[in-house]
């Protein structure tokens, strides 16, 4: 069985050296620690940035249109149909209606991609929970049987129709957590569960496996125990299974976020994200609060996903403090382990801002 091995803990590199003192007496300085093999920085990719005149179809079309350009000219890659002639794209959906990708968004990139040889069947949508995708227009409404996407099929995670047994991050965390912690995250999750599967979160492959590429189409919000739940989390922990067990640990989250982040062969195939800031929420997420929500007429488009959750840390940090809230913790380590690991970078102040027309 092929399995996907986790990368080691980074937290173990961090660890203080310690020296103890009887009387006059020093006892010997102990073994040094193991530390993480270091990974080379990933270099400083763009961010490539429109303004929309407005969030209706047309805008959303135009600006997508013109981000992908940019991308293709600068990159001289083609977002064109391969081998599989097919393409996943990642929305985001569960912090429920008012918060969800834009619907707009995801017409304008399936629009984009038709108009570079995908047929639109071949371009899947894969969300997370059935209940939330219905509510925020994705799935057909059960009263109507409308849907706003006619011919892409819409993948939903929570089904467990789309993870393969033999692809898994296996976490050397603790196998079992205490479920008080977190538990209005965690309370419609039973703790049941084997302590070998415990160790399992299994991961969705259509996104790596039956597409040429994927786009990663996120929504912001803080989080408690993520800190920005963002392009990193949209792509790692909602799209794979058995993941409410890192929230009855909570230190142990942002390294989660970060390893599985590193996957190769998820990375291999995950073509960009582009993000929206049409809406964001900069305090009490991931659940939807209208009132902790802020909004700008701003679409970025880029391959480094840290470079994005980091300069959304910043605007969520602003409009905290703005509104007299402290920032997110600077314990929550998730933006440096990814860093770390050479998935991006954490240096907003050297970030190229490319200006769209």
């Amino acid at each position: 069985m092929r399995r996907l091995l986790s990368i080691a803990l980074l937290v173990i590199s961090f660890a203080p050296a310690v020296v103890g003192v009887r009387g006059a007496e020093t006892m010997p300085l102990p073994a040094p620690v193991p530390k993480a093999p270091s990974v080379a920085a990933a270099p400083m990719a763009p961010v490539w940035e429109a303004k929309l005149a407005s969030f209706d179809d047309y805008a959303y079309e135009r600006n997508v249109e013109a981000l992908i350009s940019a991308f293709e000219k600068s990159s001289g890659r083609k977002l064109v149909p391969g081998e599989k002639k097919k393409v996943g794209l990642k929305i985001y959906a569960d912090s429920g209606a008012g918060m969800a990708t834009p619907l707009p968004l995801v017409r304008g990139v399936i629009r984009a991609l038709v108009n570079r040889g995908f047929a639109n069947t071949d371009i899947f949508l894969v969300g997370l929970n059935q209940l939330r995708l219905r509510m925020t227009g994705y799935l057909p409404s059960l009263v109507t049987g409308e849907t706003a996407f006619k011919g892409n099929a819409i993948y939903v995670l929570e089904s467990g129709k789309f993870y393969d047994p033999a692809w898994f991050y296996d976490s050397p965390l603790p196998q079992r957590f205490d479920p008080i912690f977190a538990e209005s995250q965690t309370k419609d999750f039973a703790n049941n569960s084997s302590k070998d599967e415990d160790r399992k979160s299994f991961l969705a492959t259509p996104l790596f496996f039956d597409a040429d590429f994927w786009i990663n189409l996120p929504v912001y919000t803080d989080h408690p125990i993520l800190g920005v739940n963002g392009a990193l989390v949209n792509a790692t922990l909602w799209n794979a299974s058995n993941t409410a067990r890192f929230f009855r640990s909570p230190a142990n989250a942002p390294a989660a976020v970060a390893e599985m982040s590193a996957i190769p062969e998820l990375r291999q195939t995950w073509a960009f994200t582009i993000t929206s800031l049409e809406h964001y929420q900069f305090i009490g997420g991931p659940f939807f609060n209208s009132l902790y929500s802020k909004s700008e007429p701003l679409m970025w488009l880029s391959t480094d996903p840290v470079l994005l959750d980091s300069l959304m840390r910043a605007k969520i940090d602003k409009a905290r403090k703005q509104g007299g809230f402290e920032n997110i913790s600077e314990e929550i380590r998730t933006l440096e382990f990814a860093e770390t690991l050479g998935v991006g970078s954490t240096r907003i102040k050297k970030a190229t801002i490319i200006e769209v027309p």
